[in-house]
């Protein structure tokens, strides 16, 4: 880990920067994939399934009995876990939903809002280092509460041609319409195009490696639209002299085992803490499992000591976190200064697993600086929005007169009339 004491306004964007990889050098091979599924559907998702993913799927789609058999195979204390896991993404989801009030503009004029789910959805699951069953609730269920019609999983099969039983326990539970044993870049273009096993979809949702994201991005310029730009995750958290530098290693940790390309920061005011979570860190990091992934991600994780509240509160706000974990006494002031990040976690009880699991916000979240102008999945992200209009005779008398003026200001006559013509039948 990099160890920078009281750097200069100047040298922040330096520090900011993500070992980001730049995907558009995957571009042609990416390309060459979508173009084969395109036009030559499942025998082109099977062949690079067999390439890709060194297996040979004869049906793409999981059937019932398999779903069946995975509720079996999952044990009783995870089902548990993720019951209550779903009934808190369901509660805090549920809460988002639109109301779309009637406003009387002008007298006579009537303007509103109608909330309409997205009917086709596809959700991207990895199932490479880690299955990401919570993944799969924190898509499906909002795309449930919202009324998507149909909700396609793709997800990569295992050396057997099957899915994690906890994947398939999650998707039924959640209520996932159809799930395809299909990974990679061929699941993106079996959603975006369509195949005879996957069906196209409107909007794909989900995280995955570089290829994918690649992938992703080269759909979403025709026809398609995506959650938003995805990158490595990252976690930032602000500390003060009496905050727990256990914790704080724990939630270093916590991040950076992600993967080799996650990014963990410490931001403090307090020169005295910086040995004490390179201590734990160093201690917690030899009981993980994951430990060489990890190591590879502390390489280019940081703990930057900055001079007060201010420079922390302008630092993070320039840094735009996806996570972020404030761990001070003053943490409700802090917070409240944050214009962004993609999901807060307030004191010294609140991990980033909270939040990637079970407390019922949603954890797909924009990473690599996106938080500055892009949302976390919400129940928003799954419908859109429909104006609609309602004029009376009193509404176009009122009116009409500043929508002639408007028209012909911008030479567009026929704009005019469309008014005029009715004025004129009053």
């Amino acid at each position: 880990m990099e160890i920078i004491k009281y750097p200069t306004s100047g040298e922040w964007n330096k520090l900011i920067k993500r070992p980001a990889l730049d995907v558009s050098s995957l571009f042609g091979t990416v390309q060459k994939v979508l173009d084969e599924v395109r036009t030559q559907g499942d025998e082109a998702v099977k062949k690079y399934g067999e390439q890709f993913d060194k297996v040979k799927i004869s049906d793409l789609l999981v059937s019932e009995t398999e779903i069946n058999e995975a509720e079996t195979l999952v044990d009783s204390e995870l089902k548990q876990a993720i019951l209550i896991a779903k009934n808190n993404i369901e509660k805090f989801h549920e809460a988002q939903k639109f109301n779309g009030n009637r406003i009387e503009t002008t007298a006579g004029v009537t303007c509103w809002q109608k909330a309409v789910a997205i009917e086709k959805v596809g959700l991207y699951i990895p199932g490479g280092s880690a299955p990401l069953f919570s993944t799969v609730l924190m898509l499906a269920i909002p795309a449930k509460i919202a009324g998507c019609k149909e909700i396609v999983l793709c997800s990569p099969p295992n050396k057997e041609g099957k899915l994690h039983p906890a994947i398939l326990y999650a998707a039924k539970i959640a209520g996932v319409s159809i799930i395809a044993k299909v990974g990679g870049i061929q699941a993106i273009a079996a959603m975006a195009y369509g195949t005879e096993s996957v069906p196209k979809v409107y909007k794909i949702f989900g995280p995955g490696n570089q290829y994918v994201t690649a992938a992703k991005q080269l759909v979403s310029l025709k026809k398609v639209a995506i959650d938003m730009p995805a990158g490595p995750s990252e976690v930032e958290v602000i500390a003060d002299k009496n905050a727990n530098p256990e914790f704080i290693a724990a939630d270093f940790l916590s991040q950076a085992e992600h993967g080799p390309d996650s990014q963990a920061i410490l931001v403090t005011t307090s020169e005295e803490i910086v040995e004490l979570v390179v201590k734990a860190v160093q201690e917690q990091l030899e009981k993980l499992p994951r430990k060489e992934i990890t190591k590879k991600a502390l390489l280019h994780s940081r703990i930057i000591v900055l001079k007060d509240d201010t420079e922390v509160i302008r630092f993070t706000n320039q840094y735009a976190p996806e996570h972020l974990i404030i761990q001070t006494n003053n943490y409700d002031f802090i917070a409240d200064q944050i214009t962004n990040a993609g999901s807060v976690f307030m004191g010294a009880y609140t991990p980033e697993s909270a939040g990637d699991y079970a407390s019922g916000t949603n954890h797909t979240l924009p990473t690599n600086g996106y938080a500055r102008s892009y949302s976390g999945v919400n129940l928003d992200s799954f419908i859109k929005k429909i104006t609609f209009q309602e004029i009376t005779k009193e509404g176009i008398r009122n009116l009409g007169n500043t929508i002639e003026v408007m028209a012909a200001g911008e030479q567009l006559d026929a704009h005019r009339n469309a008014v005029t013509i009715r004025l004129s039948s009053l």
